[in-house]
């Protein structure tokens, strides 16, 4: 049996219906049972989080295999993703797929992804067998990247992002969660293209029917321009140096991961707005 942590999410609601298309028995794994979905073979799990010992013990009593999807962003979300690993390994899951992101390090410029690296290391050390998806931006970001004046904002010069769709990340987690010969390995998901943010804008504006550009800020002015939400100062580092990672040429990279696991091309861009025509709703006149 699979287990699939976010399940009631976008990410891991897409990979447990794909391994419910596919046959396979799964535990879904979710705070809010009321959002887990229905599902042929699946099992509603509901935890408090990840970091509760006592339901996610529960949650994966008898699993095999665990697809592990990062944690919401927060200040102890190393804490929450080593404590699901440490569960995994008390419950005796033999297997994790862990969903990480590109470019995860120590010092890399993109604050959360030195969460992963961090999250990455403690699950090489658990002695489980693991692979590791370092997935890319998503291209659902982009359009919401856009503010309603049709201006997207942010320090990321011209820098490129090999941005890639959650269905094409899920299509690459189902392969390597039935497959065999994974083990140790490390896949970077990505789109088919490395676009900067003004071709980026150019593409959104097409669909949208009206034009979208590009501004690049500088550091300071990026933060300044996110003081209105109110928000942690962790988080709005995470905002601004995504845009510096993407300056700092840290996530422009495309790999042939998805068409190499699941034999179909990844989506671009377009492909994307084309199928998710919600995504840029906000922008049309």
């Amino acid at each position: 049996m699979i287990a699939v942590t976010g399940a009631s999410g976008h990410l891991g609601g897409l990979i447990a219906r794909l391994l419910s298309v596919a046959g396979e028995r799964t535990r879904l794994i979710g705070r809010s049972a009321a959002r887990l979905p229905v599902l042929p073979g699946g099992t509603p799990a509901p935890v408090r989080d990840y970091a509760d010992a006592a339901s996610m013990g529960r949650a994966l009593a008898g699993i095999e295999t665990l697809l592990l999807v990062s944690a919401t962003e927060a200040p102890d979300r190393v804490e929450q993703q080593t404590a699901a690993i440490d569960a995994a390994v008390r419950a005796g899951v033999r297997r994790i797929v862990y969903v990480s992101f590109a470019g995860a390090a120590p010092d890399a410029t993109f604050t959360f992804a030195r969460d992963h690296w961090h999250t990455e290391q403690h699950l090489a050390a658990s002695g489980v067998a693991h692979t590791v998806l370092r997935d890319n931006l998503y291209l659902a970001a982009l359009p919401g990247m856009v503010g309603d004046d049709g201006v997207l904002r942010g320090p990321a010069g011209t820098g490129r992002v090999a941005a890639v769709a959650h269905e094409d990340v899920a299509a690459v987690a189902a392969t390597v969660l039935t497959g065999e010969g994974f083990d140790g390995a490390t896949f970077d998901v990505t789109g088919p293209e490395a676009v900067t943010l003004s071709e980026a804008a150019e593409v959104i504006g097409r669909f949208a029917g009206r034009p979208v550009r590009y501004e690049a800020e500088t550091t300071p002015q990026a933060y300044a321009s996110r003081a209105r939400f109110g928000a942690p100062d962790w988080a709005v580092d995470g905002w601004v140096s995504s845009y510096l990672a993407i300056a700092a040429g840290e996530l422009g990279t495309v790999h042939p991961t998805v068409p190499d696991l699941t034999g179909y091309p990844a989506r671009t861009l377009a492909d994307f707005l084309a199928e998710h025509p919600d995504s840029y709703r906000h922008l049309v006149p």
